[in-house]
């Protein structure tokens, strides 16, 4: 089942906290596109198939990835993309993001997406997994 637009966003930016809809909309849009560089086949399709339309179209057509980034990285990469953003506030923006993803994703999804991830990336979903 495809979650709306308003909703998702809605419910990332009550998750950031953050003061405006156009925020949670920028972390969004840049989390899902590194994201997507991450997935393949038939998880980022199926994933893909619960976001918001805007969003899916984000994650099948990603950002390239030369190499998959570590958690660390990733959130340095988000920083890059979202103007003003440190390493601390790019960390609230992927976990906003990704909790609510891992929300409409069902807990199957995700650890089939935490397995085409490198580790670490479980508390970024908000799903830590004991080693």
């Amino acid at each position: 089942m495809r979650m709306h637009w308003d909703a998702f966003i809605a419910a990332v930016q009550e998750r950031g906290k953050y003061p405006s809809q156009q925020e949670a909309e920028r972390a969004s849009r840049v989390v899902m596109a590194l994201l997507g560089a991450h997935l393949v086949g038939e998880v980022r399709a199926e994933l893909a198939g619960r976001l918001p339309e805007t969003l899916a179209f984000v994650l099948l057509n990603p950002l390239q990835a030369h190499e998959p980034l570590s958690p660390d990285r990733f959130i340095r990469a988000t920083a890059a993309w979202i103007e003003g953003a440190t390493e601390k506030t790019a960390t609230w923006d992927v976990s906003a993001v990704l909790s609510v993803v891992a929300d409409i994703a069902g807990e199957d999804l995700i650890n089939r997406v935490l397995l085409q991830l490198p580790p670490g990336y479980d508390l970024l979903f908000g799903h830590p997994h004991p080693d």
